[in-house]
């Protein structure tokens, strides 16, 4: 069992049942979701990365959802809030505030409590600015317990252009991330008529543009905020599409950004939106034209006009990643489209290196969105060496850049993926050590994960390299780690140096000392099952060496350790421990007999009969499978 399996890939499954139609599936998928992410920052990271946050939060929001499964959702939210700062900053950046304090309105005291526990984990973290709790949510709150729905909503019929454009600026500044203001707006009636439908009415081509613009934003938001479905006309026959109007290059630069990042942030939780958008109006096609035009044709009347455009044509170029990242977040065939539109894996590249830094976070994201493929990476990330700029965002970038970027190194450095090799010849290991040196959990983890993804079935050269490049010291530093993360890693990393017979001999023959007193720290400390078992399976790897093998034989301590575990209440402790004794004893290899002998001495023999009566079947063949090579 390959320790890579637990790469970002088979955290995407507990993601995509989010979205299953069927509610007790999406409930069991959050449930099973709480229990991986516990005391488990890499998953949590994972998660975040994979666009987890935003979804949680539409169904905590959502009237449909079961009292259940938004006290689930919040729990989980709770949980991602308790891993590094850099989750935190990830579930302020998803308004996550606005979303729990809603919840303190509910009748439930369940749903209110785990609301409050996340709301106070999030409130302790120093990364919070304390005036979230008094901003916009609350001034939106005032207004509304003032009555400002129902004042302003008349206004929206008035003669005048200019008040009926500030009504509707007025609802989509109130409804923005606020459930409690966009619930009451889809039943406000003006005129005999909803508010949906009036908004429906806004966005119609004949209007200008501004006003199709914000209805499309009231539109979006009222959604996001859960108080309109996904699936519902106004959003899938007019919503969505006027968004996608907007990003056409009649457009001017200003309405293409704002149109771009709002679609972006209408289909992000959702993949049906995704699909439907990506086969709008050529959309895909169409943003290609962010990277020409910074100017529409018909624009260009004046000369201020152009050179305003030109300062400002990089934030066209952040929308159009953040919209790809959006449009990519799920389907294999839109990733496809987009990596397949002219030149756009270049485009994203050149990104990476550009001077505006909102603008090479969008790239470093959009890319990360397109590398969950497995087939991108073997194929177009390969042809334009992603590798070799992104090696050099990670010489000197700021955290939140880092923590993406490094977590897309990890996918390039998968066993399947041809950039291993050159990203190895560029100095990588050293930048990687480097990496695991830092404050941020997260980069340690990253830094780690990807040594140990590029340690698999690598040749000796590359793990004397590894090993060299991080010395023993920081090796041990990583294995006294606070982060649970860093140490699982860490010994996933050495149990991939340690395999191969020759390799297995080579490293115990140079550093066997410093590795069997890590192992048995471990072994002493107080750790979960899950970090003893990879140790005991690190220990099977050295007995599975030729010479390796005398290292656990002259070590009594040791010796009496396996034999603790081999009688341990845990099945998994138990079968990893006899993996060690299976490799010990096995008969056709030189001096088996002698140690034969000495384990029979220690008792193992005994606890080999009494396990062959186990009835857990697989504990069991194993310990008969032991004991045939006594008798052999």
């Amino acid at each position: 069992m390959s320790v890579l399996s637990e790469v970002t890939a088979s955290s995407r499954h507990y993601v995509d049942r989010l979205f299953d139609p069927d509610p007790q599936k999406v409930l069991q998928g959050v449930i099973d979701m709480k229990n991986a992410v516990i005391g488990n920052n890499k998953q949590k990271a994972n998660l975040i990365v994979l666009g987890a946050v935003p979804r949680l939060l539409y169904l905590l929001q959502q009237e449909t959802s079961s009292t259940e499964l938004k006290t689930e959702c919040a729990v989980v939210l709770g949980s991602l809030a308790m891993g590094t700062e850099n989750n935190v900053k990830s579930l302020l950046d998803c308004h996550i505030i606005p979303a729990l304090l809603q919840g303190l309105l509910s009748q439930d005291l369940k749903f209110i409590e785990a609301c409050l526990r996340c709301l106070r984990t999030i409130f302790t973290s120093p990364v919070t600015p304390e005036e979230l709790l008094y901003t916009a949510p609350d001034h939106q709150t005032i207004l509304f317990n003032h009555g400002a729905v129902q004042n302003i909503a008349h206004l929206l019929t008035s003669v005048s252009y200019k008040v009926r454009m500030q009504a509707l600026k007025c609802f989509s500044v109130l409804a923005f991330e606020n459930p409690q203001v966009s619930m009451t707006l889809v039943n406000v009636l003006v005129d005999g008529e909803l508010l949906p439908q009036i908004f429906v009415k806004m966005l119609q081509r004949d209007k200008p543009i501004e006003m199709q613009l914000t209805s499309a934003k009231c539109l979006t938001y009222m959604c996001r905020a859960g108080a309109i479905r996904t699936d519902d006309n106004c959003i899938v026959l007019k919503t969505l599409p006027c968004l996608v109007r907007m990003c056409s290059k009649e457009r001017l630069l200003e309405e293409r950004v704002e149109g771009a990042e709002t679609l972006a942030y209408l289909i992000e939780p959702d993949v049906e939106l995704q699909r439907i958008a990506s086969i709008t109006d050529h959309l895909i096609a169409m943003l290609a034209d962010y990277f020409k035009y910074p100017s529409s044709v018909s624009a260009i009347t004046d000369i201020k006009r152009l050179d305003h455009d030109l300062k400002h044509a990089h934030e066209l170029r952040q929308a159009a990643f953040k919209l790809y990242a959006s449009l990519g977040a799920n389907d294999e065939d839109i990733r496809k489209k987009i990596i397949e539109t002219e030149n756009m894996m270049d485009r994203i590249v050149n990104g990476l290196s550009e001077s505006s830094i909102k603008v090479r976070l969008a790239a470093v994201r959009c890319l990360h969105s397109l590398s969950r493929s497995v087939q991108q990476l073997r194929t177009s990330f390969q042809d334009h060496a992603v590798w070799k700029p992104l090696m050099k965002v990670l010489q000197n970038a700021p955290d939140e850049i880092l923590v993406v970027a490094s977590s897309m190194l990890c996918n390039l450095l998968l066993e399947f993926s041809p950039s291993k090799e050159p990203i190895l010849e560029s100095g990588a290991i050293e930048l990687l050590c480097g990496l695991t040196q830092s404050e941020n959990p997260a980069l340690r983890v990253n830094g780690i994960w990807a040594l140990m993804n590029m340690a698999f079935q690598a040749e000796q050269k590359i793990k004397a390299d590894i090993l060299r490049s991080l010395s023993t010291e920081q090796l041990f530093q990583l294995l006294s780690d606070s982060d649970l993360n860093v140490l699982m890693k860490t010994l996933g990393l050495l149990r991939n140096l340690l395999s191969t017979r020759p390799h297995i001999d080579k490293i115990m023959s140079t550093h066997g000392k410093q590795i069997m007193q890590a192992v048995t720290l471990i072994l002493e400390g107080e750790h979960n099952i899950e970090v003893k078992e990879q140790t005991l399976c690190i220990l099977a790897n050295i007995a599975d060496g030729t010479t390796a093998k005398e290292l656990i034989m002259t070590n009594d301590d040791i010796l009496q350790k396996i034999k603790y575990y081999m009688g341990h209440s845990h099945v998994k402790l138990q079968l990893a421990a006899m993996f060690c004794i299976s490799n010990l004893i096995w008969n056709e290899e030189e001096g088996s007999q002698e140690r034969q002998d000495k384990l029979r001495d220690i008792g193992i023999v005994d606890i080999l009969h009494k396990l062959s009566q186990s009835p857990d079947t697989n504990l069991c063949d194993k310990a008969k499978t032991a004991l045939q090579q006594y008798l052999a």
